[in-house]
């Protein structure tokens, strides 16, 4: 008879085998001495420790003070101490007869050791692979499901990159500055952006956005899963995956998902360099810079990956982590100085980041648009903050009691960490008083929240699985926000796929034309126009006959007087104040005629295009 697993801490024993009945004619026993009490078989019994000191008691949950998370029991391998097989043939093979035996009627096998571990074992790493890949294949499915023609920031990043590559192979003159006003060198994204396109389109360049954003989500977890457990990680994966931000750059031709991705795997090297030597960490150097080179803002995310460098390195060694902290620093310190000294970038990265214009936005309206897109993952996350400063085991194995992990102090100084990364962005817009790509830099820092988000998602659902339906509607809740946030965002700006259509007649290569979102139909009539034909309703500088300079809504009104524009586009949605102003320039002059009106639907409500052309 074997114990089973439910009953693996008693011991049970073989019970004697019936003795043979007397013959019915016997009505006496024979006389014998008294048998020694001593000798008498002894009831059954419970060791305690001090008779089995090669066993390990696991502690009953109702008297574990301090319950840890991982690995469950069940995935832990039980040890067979006999793999010949001998102790199960001794437990199940039938007594001996003996009458004459006086010795127990049965005896105690040797008890396997408690099934606990350290080692998730093979079974529990694929398991978590499996249900990482399906959180990327729900990933993938929620950007792919969005659909819309090209934004203007994605039309603008295409041309620009035919346009550099046509600068760099015959020398064709470049219709525009881009590094006086891109918040990322025109010499890296959008040149792959253009390869790209030219051989799949639209469409193609946004897969490549995907692929970046399943890779960041899948360093997420694996840099997560090394600073705490698989759990953790899995749940990181999980709420990253459905923000807003996340699902929106994963389908969307911009710089904005590369940059992410960079800044994971910069992330990713720091934590799993933690006990390598201190100059290993120079590999995230080179890699946290080019992620500024693609987005200039990413800057503000180079001094988290220096003070996770620190926290992150030996414990009980002081010289090892400052070291890496101070190398790490000072070489992406140097790479910096290099790109700004050795190339044209320094126009951009004033005017989109360091001196940026400030809007008018009042500080409460872009607050309450960061709680929209990121408050639940911040306020999970700053809630496995506390609970890992509280109690820093990520195991619910009792053998990790005697075990050390890092200290209160670093506990509490990597939440922090990584819980204020989150807010860098939105305190740095609320200073500059605008919402412009505030819902994507918010998925910037998120990026860093993620694994405290995962901690307290773990502790909420608490050990060994108590509480799965807790989590599970935690989850569900940030997956409907992530899902009508996406969908709305995709269709905040008109398809502008018919307007293309009525535009393609009336262009040519020497015309001049006005639009509300001018990058849009220069990219797609490209074939016809240049994009110096074309200007936006963002600002405008036209010279008069007579030489003098008109901007803003004078610039407008004297353009339109003089006849300037062959053709004016108006949506009344990426500059509604502007477009008024044009047109009412328009309805005054007798120069234009009205050719006629496209319909669209935003997330505003229905509009229409409408298009003038010069009489």
């Amino acid at each position: 008879m074997t114990s089973s697993p439910a009953h693996s801490g008693r011991r049970r024993g073989r019970i004697p085998a019936p003795r043979p009945e007397e013959p019915a004619e016997l009505v006496g026993t024979l006389p014998g001495p008294e048998p020694d009490p001593a000798e008498q078989p002894r009831p059954f019994r419970e060791p305690d420790e001090a008779e089995a000191p090669h066993r390990a008691v696991a502690p009953h949950p109702a008297e574990d003070p301090d319950p840890i998370e991982d690995p469950d029991p069940i995935d832990a391998p039980v040890r067979n101490p006999d793999p010949g097989g001998s102790w199960f043939a001794a437990r199940t093979a039938p007594a001996a007869e003996d009458p004459a035996d006086t010795s127990p009627g049965y005896t105690l096998a040797p008890t396997p050791e408690a099934s606990w571990t350290l080692d998730p074992g093979r079974r529990r790493a694929w398991l978590s692979r499996a249900l990482l890949l399906l959180i990327l294949g729900l990933q993938a499915a929620l950007s792919l499901r969005l659909s819309n023609s090209a934004f203007q920031d994605e039309a603008l990043y295409m041309y620009a990159g035919h346009a550099e590559l046509a600068h760099f192979l015959w020398d064709i003159p470049l219709p525009k500055d881009y590094n006086s006003y891109f918040s990322g060198s025109p010499l890296l994204y959008p040149i792959a952006a253009a390869v790209l396109e030219n051989h799949f389109g639209v469409l193609g360049v946004r897969v490549f956005s995907l692929l970046c954003m399943l890779g960041a989500t899948s360093l997420l977890y694996a840099f997560s899963r090394r600073l705490f457990n698989e759990r953790v990680a899995l749940g990181a994966a999980a709420i990253f995956a459905v923000t807003q931000s996340t699902v929106v750059l994963g389908f969307f031709a911009t710089y904005d998902a590369p940059a992410v991705l960079l800044l994971a795997l910069a992330a990713w090297i720091v934590v799993r360099t933690d006990r390598a030597p201190a100059a290993v960490v120079l590999l995230a150097a080179p890699v946290g810079v080019l992620a500024v080179g693609l987005k200039y803002a990413a800057a503000l995310y180079l001094p988290t990956l220096v003070l996770l460098a620190v926290l992150t390195g030996r414990r009980n060694r002081l010289r090892q982590p400052l070291l890496r902290g101070v190398l790490l620093g000072g070489a992406m310190g140097g790479l910096l100085w290099a790109g700004l000294s050795f190339t044209s970038v320094l126009a951009g990265v004033r005017a989109t980041t360091t001196a940026r214009a400030h809007g008018s936005e009042p500080a409460l309206d872009l607050l309450r648009e960061c709680v929209e897109y990121g408050g639940l993952v911040f306020v999970t996350a700053c809630g496995g903050a506390v609970a890992y400063a509280m109690r820093g085991r990520m195991n619910e194995s009792p053998l990790v009691r005697s075990m050390t992990g890092p200290g209160r102090r670093r506990r509490v100084l990597l939440g922090l960490l990584l819980v204020g990364t989150a807010s860098l962005a939105p305190a740095y817009q609320m200073h500059l008083n605008t919402s412009v790509a505030l819902y994507k830099h918010v998925g910037f820092g998120l990026l860093f929240a993620a694994p405290m988000a995962g901690i307290g998602m773990a502790r909420l659902i608490g050990p060994h699985f108590r509480h799965p339906q807790l989590g599970i509607l935690l989850w569900v809740v940030m997956l409907s926000f992530g899902l009508s946030q996406s969908a709305w965002r995709f269709e905040t700006w008109p398809d502008s796929t018919r307007l293309i259509g009525a535009l393609r007649p009336y262009v040519n290569d020497h015309g001049r034309y006005l639009a509300s979102a001018s990058n849009v139909p220069s990219y797609y009539l490209r074939d016809l126009t240049r994009q110096d034909q074309w200007t936006s309703t963002y600002g405008i500088g036209y010279l008069d006959k007579a030489g003098t300079l008109h901007s803003a809504e004078d610039g407008y009104r004297t353009a339109i007087a003089d006849g300037w524009f062959d053709m004016i586009v108006l949506d009344g949605v990426a500059t509604p104040d502007m477009d008024r102003v044009v047109a009412a320039a328009v309805a005054q002059s007798p120069r234009y005629r009205l050719l006629g009106t496209v319909p669209f639907t935003t997330t505003g409500g229905t509009g229409h295009y409408r298009i003038w052309v010069k009489q």
